[in-house]
């Protein structure tokens, strides 16, 4: 098991040395629920980048040729052609009047990014509120536009987001630009609301009348760890976020804000370092790493994939999202439809492989019927949950 450092006990300065040089001394127990919540694959990444490249097309046809010039980009190698055909339920292929070939959306992968698309237009209003929200949690009230970018896919914004929402509510945000350089560009709130100023925390508790307070996560196995949060939570009242008087050092009232910025995500996770660039703008301690391994019952950390992720635990039943965002939605219907393509590519292959063995005599009958027989076999629990664990993009450019 983990050990956790006591919330009252000071580290030694070997375990500061150590922390502050690097992350690779964290330690959490590993949730297998929230570990497979977070599987990626470079593989569906990569697709979205090129359906991203698709959308911004203007008859939303490309050159393969084209493509291949972006590959190293996408930090991919071989040939951008054998990338495509792999995915035939997502891309078609259109021969070109000088011998080359384009590619473009499919049927079904078209009507899915139109979906997408909807389902973004549908949800300005909420794309509004968070970012009003996020404004409101900040010290100076506004924030960097060049560092608000790093949080925009975190927080289901799509690259647009400034030229779809100012226009839309001008009575909430205003650029301003102090200095006069094109990167000190700030998105400044315009005005306070009040009925916004609720945290995650606060709206849990009216629902239930009860008193805000952080809500554990873990087995009750965990005795050692949740008696330590129970002493952090009983210690003193819960802090809103929003709260205008607070004192810098309070860790109740940065465990809060952290809290609060992951509810606001539509995936309820962030990148540690992404969230480490914001520390003077939400008011958080420069050992951010160290609370949040403090704070396991609310908080989990993985190194998944050699990146940092903090997630909030209360996001997710297993490794379900809770409430899923209809942007949330869409796109694992993205997901979904790409690994159908990927499977059926790799049954065909299968199959045209097993043909040309049998042909040359490197394998009987039976064993070819008991090999078709597992390609083929695509509905059995293994791989079904097998395609499960595929379906979990979560598109982090």
């Amino acid at each position: 098991m983990a050990i956790f450092p006591n919330y009252f006990k000071p580290l030694s300065s070997s375990h500061i040395h150590l922390l502050r040089r690097g992350l690779a001394v964290w330690s959490m127990k590993k949730d297998v629920c929230l570990e497979s919540a977070l599987s990626r694959n470079r593989r569906w990444i990569v697709n979205n980048q090129i359906k991203n490249l698709l959308v911004r097309s203007p008859d939303r046809v490309i050159p393969v040729r084209s493509l291949q010039k972006r590959f190293k980009t996408l930090d991919l190698q071989g040939r951008a052609l054998n990338w495509l055909r792999k995915y035939p339920c997502c891309f078609d292929l259109f021969p070109e009047p000088d011998g080359g070939i384009s590619f473009g959306f499919s049927k079904r992968m078209a009507a899915l990014v139109a979906d997408e698309q909807a389902a973004i237009d549908a949800s300005e209003p909420a794309m509004a509120t968070r970012l009003a929200k996020l404004l409101m949690l900040s010290r100076d009230r506004c924030l960097n536009v060049v560092k608000l970018n790093e949080l925009k896919r975190a927080l289901g914004l799509p690259d647009d987001y400034l030229l779809r929402l100012l226009p839309k509510n001008p009575d909430l945000f205003r650029l301003v630009n102090r200095y006069g350089r094109r990167n000190s560009m700030e998105l400044e709130l315009a005005r306070w609301n009040p009925e916004l100023a609720v945290s995650a925390v606060e709206a849990a508790a009216t629902k239930t009348g009860s008193d805000p307070r952080f809500a554990c996560h873990l087995p009750p196995s965990w005795i050692k760890t949740r008696a330590r949060f129970d002493e952090f939570n009983d210690a003193k009242p819960y802090i809103s976020p929003y709260a205008e008087n607070w004192e810098p050092d309070d860790e109740k009232r940065a465990v809060g804000v952290v809290h609060e910025l992951l509810s606001l995500t539509i995936w309820k996770k962030l990148s540690v370092v992404k969230l480490g660039h914001f520390k003077r703008e939400f008011g958080l301690s420069q050992e951010l790493n160290r609370m949040l391994l403090r704070h396991p019952c609310i908080f989990y950390v993985s190194n998944r994939y050699k990146i940092y992720t903090v997630v909030l635990r209360e996001g997710y039943n297993g490794s379900e999202l809770v409430d899923k965002d209809p942007v949330v939605v869409a796109k694992e219907r993205l997901g979904e439809l790409m690994q159908e393509g990927l499977h059926e590519y790799n049954r065909r292959r299968r199959l045209i492989n097993l043909e040309k063995r049998r042909k040359k005599g490197e394998i009987e009958v039976r064993q070819e019927k008991e090999e078709e027989d597992e390609v083929l076999g695509l509905d059995s629990v293994e791989k079904r949950e097998e395609r499960k664990r595929f379906y979990k993009v979560l598109f982090d450019e």
